[in-house]
């Protein structure tokens, strides 16, 4: 008994530096990206390392999903593991920012069956009366790896360089790689099913067309211009003919079927907001740090600290309470929260005191912490075990789909914003033309070094508008945060019920 669980422990192990190392590849790279760019050069192409990673993740989790429900959770796990690994490897040689979008791509791919398989054999493995408490778990690890990620990436990136951000994934992945292989044996309870290979390319073409539209107009292209209509017309056709293909699939990358539950639709679509609000914050405060403070990678890393303690807090309660109240109710307590802290973060300035953008990003921390646990669980309530990958999958494809899109929006926003900005400043100005070469350039504000350079009062006036841009792109996430909230109301009354089934015990 003693061995049995010992077993199940490591396999616990496994998945949770799985998780671990997928979801700190993130905040790894967010942290340490004001000196990436100012590196590498490329502030006006920056968002593609983060929306790189999730377009690939995006695009590997419900292919993956479907494969384990048919094939088995063990093989594609390891598979995600030895590929993200691999594409880790090719990031830290990286030498311009295009090359590292394309290898954290490769990376996305592994990401892809890392998150899903490990939340769906997590509930296969335990009977639902310990799901709460191992939901709270897998969720807090989101959270941790959102403080260790801003810690070792700044540290990393300030006393060795930025590209070993991207080894420190090379012995999490070996442990995982040892304890899964040797722990882990699962249940034949599996499902023969066809994959939908025609949605899944359409879908990941719409949102490549979409994306590139969006960080292309207006800034290489007009809006107007030949290139970016088309951009559009291709997203509106392929995403057409996604929705024509899903009606028609036998086994839809969708399914539009799982849909029809209201708890597994509600919850969601309320990771999709979700996932693209959280995602201006990640991002952008620091660069706010790192850009209108001034300073290292490791003020901006720090920065995040308290958000993501106060995530780990709310994942483990949220957890915690699924077996006490409604999904729905602990969700509306979410919303409520986390729309505060948009609302703080809107009213920042470069006066601002870090302790209270400390506070600010605490209260953001503690409202979307509770949407780790508890909408993963929600997801996969519905479902048996035959069903649980795809629906894992589903719900983190979507939210992922959030996260890319709302990163991809945001950027357009900030940028936009920021430019106009800028020529304001300087209009009229005889230092017009050099204020704004070192506000178009990504190494002025994100590199300690050429800042100094910068007259003072030419950096005054460019972090005012790089501060001002920030603030409006908080401002802007308030939509989706806001959305997210009025759809937690068809999540329903269900919440964790102790009810023993079938095949729960696979080790």
């Amino acid at each position: 008994m003693a061995a049995k669980e010992n077993k199940l422990g490591l396999v616990v192990a496994g998945l949770l530096l799985g998780i671990l190392m997928a979801s700190m590849d993130n905040t790894i790279v967010v942290t340490a990206m004001g000196t990436i760019v100012g590196d590498l050069g490329g502030l006006d192409k920056f968002v593609w390392v983060v929306s790189a990673y999730m377009v690939a993740e995006m695009a590997g989790m419900p292919i993956f999903g479907k494969l384990s429900d048919m094939y088995g959770r063990k093989r594609f796990f390891i598979a995600g593991l030895i590929l993200f690994m691999f594409g880790s490897v090719l990031c830290g040689t990286a030498q311009t920012i295009t090359q590292l979008s394309i290898y954290r791509a490769i990376q996305g791919v592994g990401g892809g069956a890392l998150v899903p398989i490990a939340f769906t054999i997590m509930f296969d493995l335990f009977p639902p009366e310990k799901r709460g408490k191992m939901g709270g778990m897998f969720g807090a690890v989101f959270g941790l790896s959102s403080i260790f990620g801003p810690l070792i990436g700044a540290y990393l990136t300030d006393h060795i360089s930025w590209h070993w951000i991207f080894y420190i994934n090379l012995p999490l992945g070996i442990l995982s790689l040892i304890f899964i292989v040797l722990s882990y044996k699962e249940s034949a309870i599996h499902q023969k099913q066809s994959i939908d290979w025609w949605g899944a390319l359409t879908l990941i073409g719409a949102v490549v067309c979409l994306m590139f539209a969006l960080e292309l107009g207006g800034q290489k292209y007009d809006w107007n211009s030949i290139n970016i209509l088309s951009l559009f017309a291709g997203f509106a056709v392929l995403f057409v003919i996604f929705l024509f293909i899903e009606t028609k699939a036998k086994d839809p990358i969708i399914s539009f079927a799982m849909f029809k539950n209201r708890l597994f639709a509600g919850s969601t679509i309320v990771g999709l907001f979700y996932g693209a609000a959280f995602m201006a914050t990640t991002v952008y405060i620091p660069i706010f740090v790192q850009g209108v403070y001034g300073g290292s990678a490791t003020n901006s890393g720090l920065i995040l600290l308290p958000m993501m303690l106060g995530s780990v807090v709310t994942a483990q309660v949220g957890g915690f309470l699924t077996s006490k109240m409604s999904y729905r109710n602990i969700m509306f307590l979410s919303g409520v929260i986390l729309i505060g802290g948009l609302l703080l973060l809107s009213s920042i300035t470069p006066d601002t005191s870090r302790a209270l953008l400390t506070i600010y990003m605490i209260v953001i921390g503690l409202g979307v912490g509770f949407s780790f646990s508890v909408l993963s669980m929600a997801a996969i309530h519905p479902f048996g075990m035959e069903q649980r990958g795809s629906a894992t999958s589903t719900s983190n494809f979507i939210r992922s789909l959030g996260m890319t899109i709302g990163i991809s929006i945001f950027g357009t926003i900030q940028r936009s914003h920021f430019s106009s900005k800028l020529t304001d400043a300087f209009a009229g100005m005889g230092s017009m033309t050099k204020g704004q070469s070192f506000g178009n350039d990504s190494r002025a504000l994100l590199s300690e070094q050429v800042r100094k350079q910068i007259p003072p009062q030419i950096l005054e006036k460019i972090t005012d508008a790089l501060s001002s841009s920030i603030v409006h792109t908080f401002t802007w996430a308030l939509v989706p945060a806001g959305l997210a909230f009025l759809f937690i109301f068809i999540l329903g009354k269900e919440r964790m019920v102790f009810k023993r089934e079938e095949g729960t015990k696979s080790v």
